[in-house]
This record gives structure tokens, sequence and C-alpha cells, in this order.
């Protein structure tokens, strides 16, 4: 699973739990950084990846599914027909695309 804007790797460290092997992938180099940091005790193998949304470079059907949580209304109207065609070409055959994004007052924060 590839993790679309991980962030500080909450997700990612909860998909290795689970048994997957993801692969996070975060601009920030901060937060790169806290997620490598909470993997790192479970000893997975997890990678995390920083890349800037807009100018992605992912690997040809690498991954059965792609999770981008609160992170797409962060992509630029500009670019995000080239970040959508980078998530799909990433996908191997049946992947599974999942966004979704915050919405309302505040309510869905944790």
């Amino acid at each position: 699973i590839l993790d679309l804007g991980c962030a500080g790797g909450r997700d990612i460290v909860d998909f290795a739990r689970r048994g997957h092997r993801p692969v996070g992938l975060e601009g920030s180099l901060a937060f790169c950084e806290l997620a490598r940091a909470k993997a790192a005790p479970l000893d997975a193998g997890i990678e995390v990846w920083q890349q800037n949304l807009c100018d992605m470079s992912l690997p040809p059907a690498r991954f059965d599914g792609v999770f981008a949580n609160a992170v797409l209304f962060h992509v630029p109207s500009d670019c995000l027909d080239a970040v959508l065609a980078q998530i799909y070409a990433t996908l191997r055959p049946g992947g599974v695309f999942f966004a979704s994004n915050a919405h309302g007052f505040g309510e869905d924060k944790e």
C-alpha cells in the first residue's frame, strides 16, 4: 500500500501492524523523518519516500492499493491530472485507490 501524504506515519504503522508492506510518501522532510522514526520500532522495513505531489515519480504497477487520506485537496488544480495519472500508473491491475478529504467544521479531527 502506498500512503500518499503519510505525514507523521500513523497510517503506515497501522497498515504494517495489519500485515501489509506499506510505503509512505510525503513532501515534508520533517514529516518523513517523523514517519521513519515512528515506523522504526516495528522493524518491518517500512519505506518513506520524500517527493512533491506535483512532481512524483512512482514505479509502474508497484502497489495493490493507494491510500490518499486528506491529501488531494493540497494538490493545485493545474497538476491534479498528472497526480492522478501517476497514481493510476503505480497501481497493479485490479488495484484499489482510496481517497478521502476533510469536510465540515473540524468534527473529523483527531
